[in-house]
């Protein structure tokens, strides 16, 4: 018997070491020692923070950090976040009495117990994101990381990087609207940019299984609440800027959305930027990283010329020239003139990382984002897609792209979330009723409201134009209805659900993928 090899995978808190043994006439077997680690010293934790200790020493050891006193278990570093909402300052108390040892502060607080450390900081948001790179190792140094910002195509675009990369053979994670995605597994979360701790956590497990490259959605508000601090990026891309976001929880003006988005490009090496937009030059007048464009502007470093519209039953999409610092015809499985401009953004990262034009053009024909537009295969001559589409402006957008593919007949169906503004009922009603051919009004999250009435809001709207529609209250069946009444040459808009997969009725979310709906109803018949 002798040693075939040895790994050593390193977890938060335990190494595990995997030895391969090699057995003549039985083959390899493995055998795994577990070794239990030390916890992570505080003053480690603290090594790249400005901070104060009011009180107790840094020589301790901390074995999680913490930002919910709910989830407070012994042995942890409590830090307080302000939100919008709550303060964790006024949790403090509660935090220690459940074992926390330590407590990050920005603010005042009264404890009894003087054997407690409470380190101040300046900024507890900012900490804990420093906190969290140092308990994980700082995991972005073992990735390539690559990070979004805008107003729309984020979601789209990191599907095409991510697309782009694995046909060439690199693995991803991503983090975005969809969840935090490593491999198969999907975790949902709350936030496009969930808390820092979540970013670094989920950096950690990518490099564990495997992940050369991160691709995350830094959302305006991520960047504000300084979830992704820590991280030098080597890549930032600006898709695009709008009105949205203003408000609220959210930012006090278009000035304060504008300057947090700009922030990436003072915290990445290389910023790829959407020269057509008429923001951009506002969002890189303070940047600190190397600056290249894309768009179909001549002096642009990655240039679109020749667009047009690809479309076949089963297929649409677009189709352009690419000059500058790569010359070839592209091919983009996502309907739409924008689609031009996320795909020039997916470009440009990925000719950075030296992908071959093979793998991008490769990527590109065959990337599909869950819940957007995504195209379901069908066996008539005609298309089914799915989409998020669930308010008035989100459906204008959709199906005026779509109608750009001069379909036989633009079929929507789609419902409306109930326990929600009426208007949003009229106005989804009426933009269908304008824009589509025929209207099939179903369920959708109808939460505590009857179903019938949200309905009967819907049909205010739609009567409003000369659309033709009809009633079909249970969704499958609203699906069934478009399926088996599809025409050669229609394209048929699932509208409202998307990437979700739960119905939520009087207060009970049922599971409920509109893809496995689509393949029992074809079994069916």
């Amino acid at each position: 018997m002798f040693i075939y090899n040895i790994y050593v995978v390193c977890t938060k808190n335990m190494a595990v070491i995997l030895i391969l043994y090699f057995l003549p006439n039985i083959g390899i077997i493995t055998t795994y020692l577990l070794m239990k680690g030390d916890f992570m010293k505080l003053l480690n934790l603290l090594s790249k923070i400005d901070h104060k200790i009011l009180q107790g020493n840094t020589d301790i050891e901390i074995s999680d950090i913490i930002y919910d006193s709910r989830k407070v278990t012994p042995n942890t570093l409590f830090v307080c976040l302000k939100g919008y909402n709550t303060d964790g300052h006024q949790y403090a108390k509660n935090a220690v009495e459940m074992g926390a040892v330590a407590l990050v502060v920005s603010d005042e607080v009264e404890i009894d117990n003087k054997d407690i450390t409470i380190i101040k900081v300046e900024d507890t948001r900012s900490a804990l994101a420093l906190l969290s790179a140092e308990f994980f190792g700082n995991p972005a140094k073992e990735l390539t990381t690559i990070a979004l910002t805008g107003t729309k195509g984020k979601t789209t675009t990191v599907a095409m990087i991510k697309s782009i990369l694995e046909c060439s053979g690199i693995k991803c994670g991503t983090i975005g609207t969809l969840g935090i995605i490593i491999g198969d597994e999907l975790r949902k979360t709350n936030n496009t940019t969930p808390e820092s701790y979540e970013v670094q956590k989920a950096m950690r497990d990518m490099v564990n299984a495997g992940c050369k490259a991160l691709i995350i959605e830094a959302s305006s508000i991520g960047l504000k609440w300084h979830r992704v601090d820590g991280i030098d990026f080597d890549y930032g891309v600006f898709t695009n800027f709008s009105h949205d976001h203003i408000g609220g929880a959210e930012h006090k003006d278009m000035e304060e959305y504008l300057q947090c988005k700009a922030m990436l490009f003072r915290m990445c090496k290389v910023g790829i930027i959407n020269r057509d937009d008429a923001m951009w030059q506002k969002i890189t007048e303070n940047a600190t990283c190397k600056i290249e464009t894309f768009g179909f502007h001549k002096d642009a470093d990655i240039v679109a010329s020749n667009d047009k519209l690809l479309s076949t039953p089963g297929f649409l999409g677009v189709q352009f020239d690419l000059s500058g610092k790569a010359d070839m015809t592209v091919d983009v499985a996502i309907p739409g003139h924008f689609s031009v401009y996320n795909a020039l953004a997916a470009i440009g990262v990925c000719l950075h990382m030296g992908v071959d034009n093979k793998y991008i053009l490769e990527g590109l024909k065959k990337v599909q984002v869950k819940g957007r537009v995504e195209i379901v295969p069908v066996p008539g001559n005609y298309t089914l897609l799915i989409d998020y589409a669930h308010n008035a402006l989100s459906m204008e957008n959709v199906l005026t792209t779509l109608r750009q593919y001069k379909p036989n007949r633009l079929i929507t169906m789609f419902g409306a979330g109930g326990n929600r503004p009426k208007v949003r009922r009229y106005e989804m009603g009426e933009t269908s009723g304008r824009l589509s051919d025929l209207s099939v009004i179903t369920e959708d999250n109808s939460r505590f409201e009857d179903v019938m009435d949200i309905i009967e809001d819907i049909k205010v709207g739609i009567n409003k134009t000369d659309g033709k529609y009809v009633v079909v209250p249970n969704r499958k069946d609203a699906i069934r209805y478009c399926i088996n009444n599809a025409q050669d040459g229609d394209i048929i808009v699932l509208a409202g659900k998307g990437h979700e997969d739960y119905q939520e009725i009087k207060g009970v979310k049922y599971h409920m993928d509109e893809r496995e709906l689509i393949a029992e109803i074809l079994e069916e018949n």
